[in-house]
């Protein structure tokens, strides 16, 4: 077998491995990793690289590592589960920078953090004025979260004495490239008949509708679509947009 074959399904197997150890470790963000699962994605992004280019070793030996490492990852995830103690140990608290509006020094110098750094983090959170900020704390994953002074804080609509609805459901897509989604329409309280009704009130088929989105008081969103063929040999969308109120 050639040898570029060779790397080739090596490399296709890899992926399909790592896909299947990414999945079972979770779906955190990077900034959200702990150290050891830092670690652990290093280390398999080595061991990726071992199975796919190294033809002379034992493919099987890099997937037997990286099983340990995914495997180790997820008993020390159970374990912070389980144990607060633990879960400080491995992943540590917060640190706090700014309290009381007043820096706190030493906590910089123990996590080696220099003002400018700070300055940085906290303009990323729209804190420009060090005198607006009541608390900063410095998060294991790295970020920086800042609670401004009172009279900083902008107004709310409770404190403008506005009542609102206490909670409000977020918009759902309920058709899309011109497929009822019936699932998302029984989540909302509707089904398809509801559907095909409002289109016909506008003169619409679903095969005539890109996307329909719906939001919590039953406001339509309707993006059409008209898909041509020209000597190109692709096809464009031609996109109109509608807005309809539930009647």
């Amino acid at each position: 077998m050639p040898e570029w074959v060779l790397v080739a399904a090596r490399t296709w197997m890899s992926m399909v491995v790592l896909f299947i150890m990414t999945k079972l470790l979770g779906k955190r963000q990077v900034s959200q990793l702990s150290l050891f699962e830092y670690m652990t994605g290093l280390t398999i992004g080595s061991l990726v690289v071992y199975i796919s280019l190294n033809t002379d070793g034992l493919w099987y030996l890099g997937v037997v590592s990286m099983s340990v490492w995914v495997l180790t990852s997820l008993g020390l995830e159970w374990l912070q589960l389980k144990s607060k103690r633990f879960r400080d140990f491995i992943d540590s608290g917060g640190t706090i920078l700014i309290q009381q509006g007043r820096i706190m020094e030493h906590h910089m110098r123990k996590e080696r953090l220099t003002i400018d750094e700070m300055m940085i983090q906290l303009r990323n959170k729209n804190a420009f004025r060090l005198a607006d900020v009541e608390f900063a704390i410095m998060e294991p994953s790295g970020e920086i979260n800042v609670m401004l002074k009172k009279q900083k804080q902008p107004l709310t609509l409770e404190q403008l004495g506005i009542k609102t609805a206490e909670s409000e459901r977020a918009p759902v897509i309920v058709l899309m490239d011109g497929t009822i989604l019936e699932d998302e329409l029984k989540m909302i309280g509707k089904d398809k008949g509801w559907l095909s009704k409002e289109l016909e009130k506008r003169g619409l088929k679903e095969h005539d509708v890109f996307l329909v989105q719906v939001d919590a008081a039953f406001q339509l969103y309707i993006d059409l679509f008209n898909q041509r063929k020209n000597t190109a040999a692709y096809s464009s969308y031609d996109h109109q947009f509608w807005r309809g109120l539930k009647p």
